[in-house]
């Protein structure tokens, strides 16, 4: 049984391909020994590394669209418009709090601190704490606060945290890339489904329309400011992603398609999940070749 240091990156609704990977790397006989993880990355590692994760994998695959838009608990902010503490208060209710310092498996959660411009690193304390922080997407989810300190996604200083890992010899180091730029076929879906998918961009849209910091524009030629914000967070991610694969070459990594889902549609569980097996089998059939 070879050991793994597994590292799961950052990338919304899309980190829910994480799972996918974990359950085919245990069904291929290797053993995880530690897990470092970055925004969706840090949820779904952490709640892996908790023990939870057949059971916060049960709840994913049963939300549907409506379930989604129930959990984003939108405010006025100007620093983000979705606080966040929702979807985790859902989530603790069959998995409760933990700290990490307690679990079997080493976890490390990775945020920003943007008031002194440096990466912060969870491996001891509330779970929850340290993945709220995590997944505080810039322009999305509001930042928190600690003090003086404002904490947001770890994606804006190390989307793919390979550095962090203590690899040991014979020890393979795996990556997860939420973020490659592969084409992707989209889901065949009936009538009835794209209606349900209409509805819920249009509720989105209505409420983001509230919100006089987002601009209407979404051409190519002229995009609002929400779009051009997020699609330069994007580019700045990829490129210190590749970077990051390049210094520390990690022994396997597998990529999923940046246009495999947007940020919110956590609806498409069981498609996503699939995708995350799929691509684990790829990247590790071209290893064994």
């Amino acid at each position: 049984m070879k050991k793994v240091r597994l590292v799961l990156g950052s990338g919304g609704a899309r980190g829910m391909a994480h799972i996918g990977v974990i359950e085919e790397l245990e069904r291929a006989g290797f053993e995880i020994v530690e897990v470092v993880g970055c925004s969706m990355g840090a949820v779904v590692g952490g709640i892996y590394c908790a023990g939870y994760l057949a059971e916060y994998k049960h709840w994913l695959i049963r939300l549907t669209r409506l379930d989604v838009f129930r959990l984003l608990d939108f405010t006025l902010s100007a620093q983000g418009f979705v606080k966040g503490e929702r979807v985790f208060k859902a989530i603790a209710e069959f998995i409760g709090d933990h700290q990490i310092e307690n679990f079997r498996i080493p976890f490390t959660a990775v945020a920003a601190d943007i008031t002194h411009e440096k990466e912060i690193h969870y491996r001891s304390g509330s779970l929850f704490e340290a993945l709220r922080a995590s997944i505080a997407i810039p322009t999305i989810l509001t930042p928190v606060s600690q003090g003086k300190v404002k904490l947001v996604d770890g994606g804006v200083l190390n989307p793919l945290p390979v550095n962090l890992v203590n690899k040991q010899p014979d020890e393979w180091v795996v990556a997860v890339n939420l973020n490659a730029n592969l084409a992707t076929t989209p889901a065949q879906e009936t009538l009835e489904e794209n209606k349900e998918r209409d509805a819920f961009g249009k509720m989105l849209d209505t409420i983001l329309a509230t919100f006089p910091k987002f601009e209407s524009e979404k051409t190519a030629d002229n995009l609002g400011l929400f779009d051009l914000l997020n699609k330069s967070y994007d580019m700045t991610q990829d490129r210190l992603t590749h970077l990051m694969i390049d210094v520390y070459k990690p022994d396997l990594v597998v990529e999923i398609s940046r246009h495999a889902c947007g940020v919110f549609e956590f609806y498409r569980a069981n498609e996503i999940i699939e995708e995350g097996r799929k691509a684990f089998h790829s990247a590790y059939t071209l290893k064994r070749e």
